[in-house]
């Protein structure tokens, strides 16, 4: 009888841990969304030394020489506060990822210089309306891998665990339909840059579109299309993305191949499947940071703490790639880092599924929930590969745009630059037609 009662009591205990898990915030703790957290979760207050200030609202003034999809840098006349070598890193470990250590030792000529920190991350107050609703109705189901109760807003701005910080960057607040031209790169190991791929990029985040909804868009947060128009002999391949919320269900992509002249399912967008938009040196889940789905892994919320994070970088796409890249590495001279407070979530194997990068660690931003850096690991738990994403203050929308990531292969001495964007332009949202296999077909037959 007492085996059946304890037995039992752990049954009530699991399910009690799993609702908990699962559950909406209380009416008190949403309350701090209108006091001592930001209206998207982050800690309102600055710092103690005041290296971090306090937020203030998203960047909305124009920043002059806009125009033609660029943006240049809005602080250009700020200088570095402090510049990390090799030399000096060990002063600054506690506030420095593995990944950009390893940078540091590994390349002589690698340093990070830390500007002033500027808090510029955002969105509308629709935005913040649907943020404060959802904390108290959005809720994980299917074992965290996908939510309901929410729509137009961060799902869990006061997350519980590593699922809920994902799921927020997942549907990070983003311009809610853009226009990108874009060129993608490959480091080689003898230090030398090539193009792989060059094209444009459409995007509706359904998620933002302000009169959508779940039951409007099916479930799907994020629609993207991509046309290839370099190299000639990659030039016509195009590809459509459906990003669903409901992740039990088979990814929906499809992809015009030219030399076949037809469209065809492709279901192995993703995971570690190589990018072939970039010529397969990054794999699909490390665009963005990280892209795709959440099922691999299990998600450990580890925390939060203040990093050294590439932050505000419109200056490195504003200096085009021949300055923005030197050889192995970017240009410390044209990317800026800032000190910001950051959640970090451990990925590792889930239980029965495979990935050839079995851990990784996610370095996402308080203020925008978008995946900053990343670092992930090998079998043997090594160091293997470490990644940046440089966000884009975009005054249009009062967003950001994190659209640019640099992924380097520690073992292998290469580096993938995915979607460095030659010109960003908030656009008109198309119809859904547009991202259907049929567009894509009859566009490219022309």
């Amino acid at each position: 009888m007492l085996k059946r009662k304890l037995i039992a009591l752990a049954v009530v205990s699991v399910l009690a841990s799993v609702n908990a898990v699962h559950a909406a915030v209380s009416a008190e703790e949403a309350a701090q969304l209108k006091a001592t957290l930001t209206p998207l979760g982050a800690e309102r207050a600055g710092n103690k030394d005041g290296s971090i200030p306090a937020w203030e609202g998203a960047y909305t003034k124009a920043i002059p020489g806009s125009g033609g999809g660029k943006y240049p840098d809005p602080f250009p006349s700020e200088k570095p506060v402090l510049q990390i070598t090799a030399q000096n890193a060990s002063q600054y470990g506690n506030k420095l990822s593995e990944g950009t250590v390893a940078l540091l030792k590994k390349y002589p000529d690698f340093r990070i210089d830390v500007y002033p920190t500027h808090r510029t991350a955002g969105a509308p107050q629709w935005v913040y309306d649907n943020t404060f609703k959802a904390a108290t109705h959005a809720k994980l189901t299917s074992d965290g891998m996908s939510f309901e109760g929410a729509w137009g807003g961060v799902p869990f701005p006061i997350p519980k665990n590593g699922n809920e910080v994902m799921w927020n960057h997942l549907v990070r607040p983003h311009p809610a339909s853009y226009d990108i031209d874009y060129r993608n790169f490959v480091g080689s190991s003898d230090g030398k840059r090539s193009m792989a791929s060059k094209g444009e990029l459409h995007e509706l985040s359904a998620y933002y579109q302000k009169d959508g909804s779940a039951e409007k868009y099916n479930q799907v947060f994020g629609f993207t299309r991509f046309n290839t128009t370099a190299p000639s002999f990659k030039a016509g391949e195009a590809v459509v993305a459906h990003d669903t919320l409901d992740m039990s269900k088979e990814p929906q992509a499809w992809q015009y191949l030219v030399g076949q002249r037809r469209v065809r399912r492709t279901p192995t967008i993703g995971y570690d499947t190589p990018d072939f938009v970039a010529s397969g040196a990054n794999y699909f889940d490390e665009v963005y940071g990280f892209l795709g789905r959440l099922d691999r892994y299990n998600w450990k919320l580890v925390g939060k703490q203040e990093m050294y994070v590439p932050y505000n970088n419109n200056k490195f796409l504003a200096a085009g790639d021949e300055k923005a890249f030197v050889p192995f590495h970017v240009n410390p001279d044209a990317v800026r880092y800032e000190l910001h407070r950051v959640w970090v979530v451990e990925a590792t194997l889930a239980s029965g599924k495979r990935h050839v990068v079995p851990k990784r660690r996610y370095y996402i931003d308080e203020d925008s929930w978008a995946v900053l850096m990343m670092d992930g690991y090998d079998s043997d738990g090594k160091l293997w590969r470490t990644s940046t994403v440089m966000n884009v203050v975009i005054p249009d929308a009062g967003m950001h745009a994190t659209n640019t990531g640099v992924v380097y292969n520690l073992q292998a001495n290469t580096m993938s630059v995915i979607q460095y964007i030659d010109a960003f332009k908030v656009a008109v949202p198309r119809s859904v037609n547009y991202w259907t296999a049929d567009a894509l077909s009859n566009d490219s037959a022309r």
